[in-house]
């Protein structure tokens, strides 16, 4: 018998949120969050994953960023900080029985917080890859994952995430995970 508040390939979703270009730049730690939200997207395509995105604002914001955006099936348009006031991310996590979903993205203390909070009012499990949200102050980030982790949230990283969806050695795709994951390592080494 597996934990409730473990995540597979059947019940969860990543949810990307808001990772456009004209914030990017203005994020604490950049550069490892999108190489950490690249990593977890190919990741969710190899292992079946649902992948949900929004962006805030994009005509005044941009789109998502040039890496990440040929990786997301949809991308949903919103002016609300919430992801849940767009209808299309409750209805669609509803009728694939998405009852965990996975928070990436920016900014940790606005959005990604907002959306955490509404879908933990709405009872889903809520999962913080923490190592892909960001925000321009890392006080601000930090503040809002520790608000989220008492609501109810779950604090995993990336890589956790990853192996959690796999649950073994023998899952498919266990080599080409493998795979990625040294490719990550490779380049955090190589940018620290």
């Amino acid at each position: 018998m597996t934990s409730p508040v473990r995540m597979s390939t059947a019940d969860t979703a990543l949810l990307v949120i808001d990772v456009q270009e004209k914030l990017i730049g203005k994020i604490h730690g950049a550069a490892s969050l999108v190489r950490n939200l690249d990593f977890l997207l190919d990741a969710a395509k190899l292992l079946g994953i649902a992948v949900l995105a929004t962006e805030q604002y994009p005509k005044g914001l941009g789109g998502t960023v040039a890496s990440i955006a040929p990786k997301l099936p949809v991308c949903w348009e919103k002016t609300a900080f919430s992801c849940c006031a767009v209808p299309e991310v409750t209805q669609t996590l509803h009728r694939d029985a998405r009852l965990k979903v996975l928070l990436a993205g920016i900014e940790t203390h606005v959005c990604v917080q907002q959306t955490a909070l509404d879908l933990l009012a709405r009872d889903f499990y809520v999962f913080l890859a923490v190592d892909t949200l960001g925000s321009r102050a890392l006080g601000d980030h930090d503040a809002a994952v520790r608000r989220m982790e008492q609501a109810g949230a779950i604090v995993t990283t990336c890589e956790s995430a990853v192996f959690e969806w796999m649950g073994g050695s023998k899952a498919p795709h266990f080599k080409e995970i493998s795979q990625l994951v040294q490719q990550r390592s490779k380049a955090m080494a190589g940018s620290g």
